[in-house]
């Protein structure tokens, strides 16, 4: 088939078919040369290395004031995708239509496929992509409910011979029934030659599925190898857990993300807390490999080397992004290093072939729990510099001032509050403060390193959140049911912690039964599916939802549950005054430049702001903000994130000066690309999911689209 036939089949409406013909018609010796380093968008975060970086130079500091829309895709549908495109080839890949994997035209935004995959929970941040050496196979892999996916990266179609029909089970191989646990995942893995290796988003209560590392081939779908992040007998680390914990214990899994060193075949991998999170009686010890960044051969899954970033956590202190590779000048010597970012408001820096700290790290006493049954871990470490990015201790002088009445009350509450710095322990019946927050300190969206000057870009939120144990349930009712299964984050009395997670309270208005009981099986947002509940369960739980009323025969008192163990977390709450805004003092959400070379600051500046504040004169107060910035060889730092004012930024890389901005359509929870097509360059962000200040958890107008911006054509200056 010729281009002109392809045209004519064009005309038709086969798009699919002739845009793969034309793919086709295509040999190796012909296919496009391999694009420079950083000049593209293949991987998630840009590159395997995960700097979030871009060479391109034609948008800088000169003319990124004359960005303008140059197109939109619309997604068709109010999901909150939160994701970074990938770019091969001038195509485009996003998700959208309801879940779906769409190729785009990356010139123009146009439609070229469109892969459905059934509702439910999806890789909403990123996927990868593959291709043989001479180019004639090109997949890409995401995972979607508890399956790992393969489909041809130039029809869409799925591949049949990779699994089964194109799926692999991924609850298979976890020592686990697999009808009675959940594996999936937000974020993709890497690939690695002709491996992909992934991580899993497991539950967080006490029977949630094992964190293992895993790497399959690409091409048959077939396991690898396997490493076990709860350890088995004989392998280290397991004398950090109770006996044969790896038989019961789920979680230490990866759902951040990982970073890839392709010319040493080294994957590094961060981790998050072992289950359930915040009580850990029945898994004494340190709990390696739970919170911890671990380097592994590639090829093998052999562990090189690790460094746990919190012990026997139990604050839910995941290490929530992929790290950094990065270069750096240590004492007039390069060094290839790593950078792995926290949610309590660190940048641990180590040398990358043997996980030395390039910046000594002190391990401190921290407080013991008294909560019957807990053993906190004597001393955590901190890293002497960078200093936090975070605040880390929330005292009265650091409570909002917002309004005479917003202080007043704000310190009244706190005076009923524990509060001691990141390591107080949880207790039984007072509420705890989490500060920085739940969501960080850092979030899932990444860092950007810039080469040229050996800076990291790293954005932050500056919440406090409160934390409380309460006695666990017994029982098979729908009220148990929820407290066990719901309330860790929309709390026991429906209140959620919006506009993260929704509040459920007058949920019968918005919601039909066959809505609620379509979520509570397929997941939603981030929300994970529970598809193996009893379905007189699930219609017991739809109805208690509705009413707040458990008729249903099953349960008991609130008493410690034989079962597990006694005290359970009571949900996720956050610190605000009586109009929604954070109780303490802004700044809310901050963008920091550290100089990985020396450890300072080259500068902060605060991100985000809420709009009916700022007309009102409240400006430059940060905000709550998800998703990571990228940085351009043209001097720019790009980022949206923040959750309510929609707007997409530039700043100076060297002086953190705002250079431009742009209104979104809905807020840009995702991290951009960048790339070149048709000779311009493009930076496209993702926008949806109505993050909202509604009353009550109501969101705001929700929807979603890619928004790319280029300079005018004529305009592009180099």
């Amino acid at each position: 088939m010729n281009h002109s036939s392809a045209a004519r089949a064009l005309t038709a409406g086969c798009l699919v078919a002739a845009f793969a013909a034309i793919q086709a018609e295509r040999s190796p010796s012909s296919a496009p040369a391999k694009p420079a380093p950083y000049t593209t968008w293949s991987d998630y975060g840009g590159s395997a290395d995960s700097a979030q970086y871009s060479a391109l130079t034609q948008i800088n500091r000169a003319n990124v004031n004359q960005l303008q829309v140059a197109w939109a895709y619309q997604t068709g549908d109010a999901n909150p995708y939160l994701f970074n495109p990938l770019v091969v080839d001038d195509v485009i890949y996003v998700l959208a239509k309801n879940n779906s994997i769409v190729a785009l035209e990356a010139a123009t935004g146009k439609e070229l496929w469109a892969h459905e995959n059934p509702r439910g929970r999806i890789t909403t941040r990123g996927i990868n992509y593959w291709e043989s050496q001479d180019r004639s196979e090109r997949r890409l892999l995401y995972s979607h409910d508890d399956a790992l996916h393969a489909i041809d990266a130039r029809t869409g179609a799925s591949i049949p011979t990779f699994g089964v029909s194109g799926r692999v089970d991924l609850r298979e191989g976890l020592d686990r029934d697999p009808s009675k646990i959940r594996v999936q995942s937000g974020t993709p893995g890497r690939v690695f030659e002709d491996l992909i290796i992934v991580g899993s988003a497991t539950n967080q209560e006490y029977e949630s599925a094992p964190g293992d590392i895993r790497a399959y081939d690409v091409r048959s779908g077939k396991l690898v190898w396997t490493f076990h992040t709860v350890p088995r007998p004989g392998e280290f680390g397991y004398e950090t857990w109770p006996e044969d914990a790896w038989s019961y214990t789920g979680g230490a899994n990866n759902w951040a993300g990982m970073a890839l060193d392709e010319r040493r075949g080294i994957v590094f991998v961060p981790t998050g807390s072992a289950a359930a999170d915040f009580y850990g009686a029945n898994r004494t010890g340190d709990n390696l490999f739970a919170n911890a960044l671990i380097a592994l051969d590639a090829a093998t899954g052999r562990r090189l080397w690790h460094f746990q970033a919190v012990r026997h956590d139990t604050w839910d202190r995941d290490l929530p992004a992929p790290p950094s590779l990065v270069t750096v000048t240590h004492a007039g010597r390069r060094i290839d290093a790593v950078a792995q970012t926290s949610k309590h408001g660190y940048v641990f820096l180590f040398d990358r072939t043997n996980g030395e700290p390039l910046f000594p790290i002190k391990y401190r006493r921290t407080p013991a729990s008294d909560v019957e049954g807990e053993r906190s871990a004597d001393t955590q470490p901190f890293p002497t510099r960078p200093a936090p990015f975070a605040r880390q201790m929330l005292t009265e002088d650091l409570l909002t001032r917002r309004t005479p009445e917003a202080h007043r009350t704000a310190v009244e509450a706190f005076r009923t509050f524990r509060s001691g710095g990141p390591f107080l322990p949880v207790a039984v019946g007072q509420e705890t403060v989490v500060f920085p927050g739940f969501d960080g300190g850092a979030e899932w969206g990444g860092a950007a390193f810039d080469p040229e000057t050996g800076v990291l870009y790293v954005n932050s939120n500056e919440m406090a959140w409160l934390a409380e144990l309460g006695l666990n349930v017994t029982g098979t009712g729908p009220r148990a049911t929820y407290l066990r299964a719901c309330a860790t984050c929309h709390r026991d009395d429906f209140t959620g912690a919006p506009p993260q997670i929704p509040s459920l309270a007058g949920i019968a208005g918005r919601r039909t039964p066959a809505d609620l009981t379509k979520i509570i099986r397929q997941g939603a947002g981030r929300m994970p599916g529970n598809p193996t509940l009893p379905a007189d369960t699930v219609a017991a739980l739809v109805e208690y939802l509705r009413t707040g009323k458990s008729t249903a025969t099953g349960d008991q008192p609130e008493t410690p549950s034989p079962a597990h163990v006694k005290y359970r977390f009571t949900g996720f709450q956050k610190f605000i005054d009586a109009e929604n805004y954070p109780a303490i003092a802004p700044p809310w959400g901050t963008l920091s430049a550290i100089d990985l070379n020396t450890g300072e600051y080259a500068w902060t500046v605060p991100l985000g702001e809420y709009p009916e504040l700022a007309a009102q004169g409240i400006k430059n107060t940060g905000s709550e903000n998800y998703g990571g910035p990228i940085v351009t060889a043209g001097g720019l730092v790009f980022i949206g994130a923040t959750n309510f004012d929609r707007k997409f930024r530039a700043f100076d890389k060297a002086t953190g000066e705002l250079v431009w901005e742009s209104l979104l359509p809905f807020s840009g929870n995702g991290t951009p690309c960048t790339y070149e097509a048709d000779g311009r360059q493009f930076v496209v962000v993702p926008a949806g999911g109505g993050k909202g200040r509604g009353q009550f958890g109501a969101r705001a107008e929700s929807g979603g689209a890619y928004v790319a911006f280029a300079l005018p054509r004529g305009g592009a200056g180099r």
